[in-house]
Order: C-alpha cells, then structure tokens, then sequence
C-alpha cells in the first residue's frame, strides 16, 4: 500500500487521483473526528471539504509533503473547527449585544426612529470607506477573525489590526450619537 506521503507527494507532481485517494482512506474517520468537535451534521461535512481544500491550496503553494499526512491533516480539521466554535461564539455574542441593543417592542416612535437612522449612518458610513476599509468592515461582520482576514486578505495580521483601528476610528468619528 502506497503511504500517504508518497500520495501527497504524487499530488504536489500533478496527480489529482492522489487526492482521491487520500480522501478515499482518511474522509470517514477524519469526518466522525470534526463532527464530535461540531456536533452539527452540516457543519461538520463543510468543515471536511474545507481541509481537503487546505490540502489543494498547499499543493498549489508547493509545500513539501507532511512527515506525517494523517496528523497534518487532523491538525488542519482540528483549526478549522477552533475556527468554527469561535465564529459561533461571537456571533453568539453579536446576537446577544443587539438584543440587549434593540428597543424593546413597546419603544416610542422616536426611539424606534433613532435607531432605523442610526442604522442608516452606519450604512452610510461604510459607504464612504475607501474600499480596503469596507472589505475589511464586511469581512469582519461576517465573523472572520484576524488571522482569517489576513489569510483572505493576503496581508499580515498586524496590517488587519492597524486597519482595523483605522476602521473603528473613522466609523465612530462619523457615527456619532
């Protein structure tokens, strides 16, 4: 049997039924392995995708095979579902802040105003960003965490801290109560 270095390293050359392959002999436990991590069916099935497309872009990066595929490729199901817990839990908070946030179903009318034209300044706001800041603003709104947006982004993690300061800057500045 062909070990799954040697598969990586075939994949590395060219050779797609390498992946295949490996995907053949690892999908199913790897796959029990996230969704014991996840508990959600779904997530755990994107989650599997999502690193057997790790395995592609470092192919396309030309990385040299693993020593040892199978606790590489554990280890990358293993962040990307630290990932997925993480963007649960803040969009898990997101929710809570805008409950706390909201006016409550027997606010006055003006209340109810304000926040609609608060909502639309913020809208506008974003609006006027230059266009990395506005990226960066939608990205982050989707729940992504610094070192995802620097991933996406292509930029280092500390360029995505100082953009977003810049960003909560220029929004607050703008969106004033």
């Amino acid at each position: 049997m062909v070990s799954d270095e040697l598969l990586y390293d075939r994949l590395l050359h060219g050779d797609l039924a390498a992946l295949d392959a490996l995907y053949a002999r690892h999908a199913r436990h790897l796959f029990g392995f996230i969704l014991v991590e996840l508990g959600d069916r779904q997530e755990a099935e994107d989650v599997l995708h999502d690193a057997f497309l790790a395995v592609l872009r470092e192919r396309q990066r030309g990385r040299d095979a693993p020593t040892c595929f199978r606790a590489w490729i554990y280890q990358v199901a293993r962040h990307l579902c630290l990932n997925r817990a993480r963007s649960r839990a803040r969009a898990a908070r997101a929710l809570d802040a805008a409950a706390r946030d909201a006016p409550p179903s027997t606010a006055q009318p003006e209340q109810a105003l304000v926040a609609r034209q608060s909502s639309a300044a913020l809208r506008r706001a974003v609006a006027r960003l230059p266009r990395p800041l506005a990226e960066l603003f939608q990205l982050r709104a989707g729940g992504l965490s610094y070192e995802e947006l620097a991933q996406v982004l292509r930029i280092p993690v500390g360029t995505v801290k100082s953009r977003m300061h810049e960003l909560v800057s220029r929004l607050r500045a703008e969106v004033k109560p």
